[in-house]
């Protein structure tokens, strides 16, 4: 889910369909019983390598800059 500025607050974006499954309406109220984890694709895409042992080649380094060109 994505988190902006809405004013001076904070708002949560939830996906389609989430809004769809629950059939979420405007003006509807959520209570938030679990904690949500934020998403590290980095540190995600590195736990998958480690545990399917792959690994860069040793002079690999990542460029953020170059991976985002269009």
């Amino acid at each position: 889910m994505k988190v902006f500025k809405r004013g001076d607050d904070l708002a949560v974006e939830p996906p389609k369909q989430l809004i769809e499954q629950m059939g979420l309406v405007e003006g509807d109220e959520l209570d938030i019983v679990e904690v949500i984890r934020k998403v590290d694709r980095r540190a995600d895409a590195l736990e998958n390598m480690r545990r399917r042992a792959w690994s860069a080649p040793p002079d690999y380094t990542f460029d953020r800059d170059e991976a985002n060109e269009r």
